[in-house]
C-alpha cells in the first residue's frame, strides 16, 4: 500500500481573492473549484508541474478560523516551494510585489529565500542542489 500527502489546507478569508493571488502572482494552477453546501467551495491550487501535495484554499468559517489567517504556524515558515529556476522565480515574484523577508542565501542544501504570501504566511522558495 502506498501513501502520499495529497492536500494541505490553507485558511484564507476569500476564495476569489486567494485564487487570484496564487494563480496570477505565484503562478500556481487552479486544479479544482467546485461549489459545495452553504456557500462553500472546494478550491485546490498547485504549483505548475507539481508532483507533490496541493493546497486546499479553505475559507475561514468563523472568527476563530479567521484569526489564524496568515499565521497558521505561529510565525514559522509554513510551506516550502521547490523550484528548478530560483533566479527566475525570485525575479518574477519581486516584480509581482511579493514581500521577501530576507535576501537569497546559499545553504548546504541549495539556494533559499523566505517570502510572505498575501496573507502573511511564511514560505521558503528553495532550489535544491
Amino acid at each position: 500500500m502506498t501513501k502520499h500527502l495529497a492536500l494541505i489546507a490553507l485558511v484564507i478569508p476569500d476564495y476569489d481573492e486567494a485564487i487570484a493571488y496564487y494563480t496570477k502572482v505565484l503562478g500556481f494552477t487552479l486544479v479544482e473549484d467546485e461549489p459545495r453546501e452553504a456557500n462553500k467551495r472546494w478550491v485546490v491550487v498547485a504549483p505548475s508541474g507539481d508532483r507533490g501535495a496541493k493546497i486546499l484554499l479553505a475559507r475561514a468559517a468563523n472568527s476563530e478560523q479567521l484569526s489564524r489567517v496568515g499565521n497558521q504556524t505561529g510565525g514559522r515558515v509554513f510551506l516550502f516551494l521547490h523550484t528548478d529556476d530560483f533566479d527566475g522565480d525570485y525575479r518574477r515574484y519581486l516584480d509581482a510585489g511579493v514581500e521577501f523577508t530576507e535576501t537569497p542565501r546559499n545553504e548546504s542544501y541549495g539556494r533559499v529565500v523566505v517570502f510572505r504570501d498575501r496573507y502573511g504566511n511564511k514560505w521558503d522558495l528553495v532550489e535544491r542542489l
